[in-house]
C-alpha cells in the first residue's frame, strides 16, 4: 500500500507559491459564486458548452507554439474545474478537495511500476498495466472509456490506442497499408456501382484504416489534418486578397486564372 510521505512533498519549495495561488482561485471562485450575478446562475450544464470551448482554444494555442496562449488558456480550463467542484460542493456531493484526492489515488493506483514492485520499461508496457488495472476496477470493456461525444476522428484514434493497449493489433506497417489499399479498392468499387449507402460505409473504412497507418507512423491524423486546414485557409485567403487587388472576383474567374494565385500561396504557405 502507497502511502502519502508528507516530508517528500515539504522537500520542493516551489509548492508553497502553488499551494497559496490555488487557495487563492479558491476564494475568488467563493466570491464570485456569492456575488456575481452570472457567476450565481451557472449550472453544470451551462458551463459545459464552454469548457469544451476552452480545451479546443487550447488546443488551438499548442498548435501554435503560442506558450502565453497556452498558460492563459490552462488557466481558464482550471477555472471550469475549480467552477464544476463548487458547484458540486453546494449540493455536498462533492468538492475540489475530493476532486484532487480521486486523482492522486487514481494516478498512484495506476502506476505500480513507481509505486509498487511492479516492471515496466517501456511505454507499451505501461499502457497495458493501464488498461488491465481499468478492466480489474469494474471496466466490462477496454473501449468503455472513450467518451461517445467524442468527434469521431478523435474518437477512432482512442479506439485504435485501446484495442493496442489490448493486445489487438497489426504486427507491421506494411499489413496497414494493404489494408489501406484494400479499403480504397472497395470504396472505389461503390463509387463505380453508385451505391450511396455503401459509399458511405467503405469511405468510413478507408479513414479508419488510414487513421490505423498514420498511428503507425506516430502522426496524430487530427493534428495532421488541423495543419492541412490552416494552410488551405492560409493559400485562399492569399488568393482572394491577390484577386481582390486585380478589382476581380473569383466567382467570375476561370479555374485555370485562380490557379495562378494559388500556386503563388503554395510557394508561400509550404
Amino acid at each position: 500500500m502507497y502511502l502519502f510521505d508528507q516530508s517528500k512533498m515539504m522537500q520542493h519549495t516551489n509548492y508553497q507559491p502553488a499551494q497559496e495561488a490555488f487557495a487563492r482561485l479558491l476564494q475568488i471562485m467563493d466570491e464570485l459564486r456569492a456575488q456575481c450575478p452570472w457567476d450565481k446562475k451557472q449550472t453544470m450544464e451551462s458551463l459545459r458548452h464552454l469548457t469544451i470551448e476552452e480545451v479546443y482554444e487550447l488546443a488551438d494555442s499548442i498548435l501554435d507554439k503560442d506558450l502565453n496562449e497556452v498558460k492563459k488558456e490552462l488557466g481558464d480550463i482550471l477555472l471550469h474545474i475549480i467552477f464544476y467542484a463548487k458547484i458540486a460542493s453546494e449540493t455536498n456531493a462533492f468538492d475540489i478537495t475530493e476532486v484532487i484526492n480521486a486523482i492522486c489515488d487514481k494516478l498512484i493506483s495506476r502506476h505500480p511500476h513507481i509505486y509498487s514492485d511492479t516492471i515496466a520499461n517501456d511505454e507499451e508496457t505501461v499502457k497495458k498495466n493501464w488498461e488491465q488495472l481499468k478492466m480489474k476496477e469494474g471496466n466490462t470493456s477496454v473501449l468503455q472509456g472513450v467518451p461517445s461525444s467524442l468527434p469521431s476522428l478523435i474518437k477512432a484514434i482512442r479506439i485504435q490506442e485501446k484495442a493496442r493497449g489490448a493486445g489487438f493489433d497489426w504486427d507491421n506497417p506494411a499489413q496497414v497499408w494493404e489494408k489501406v489499399i484494400e479499403e480504397m479498392n472497395e470504396f472505389k468499387c461503390e463509387v463505380e456501382l453508385g451505391n450511396k449507402n455503401r459509399m458511405a460505409a467503405e469511405f468510413g473504412d478507408l479513414l479508419f484504416s488510414l487513421i490505423n497507418y498514420a498511428r503507425f507512423h506516430e502522426i496524430n491524423p487530427e493534428e495532421a489534418l488541423e495543419l492541412t486546414n490552416r494552410k488551405f485557409i492560409n493559400r485562399f485567403k492569399y488568393m482572394e486578397n491577390e484577386v481582390r487587388k486585380l478589382n476581380q472576383k473569383l466567382e467570375n474567374m476561370s479555374l485555370a486564372e485562380m490557379d495562378v494565385h494559388w500556386n503563388e500561396a503554395k510557394k508561400i504557405f509550404k
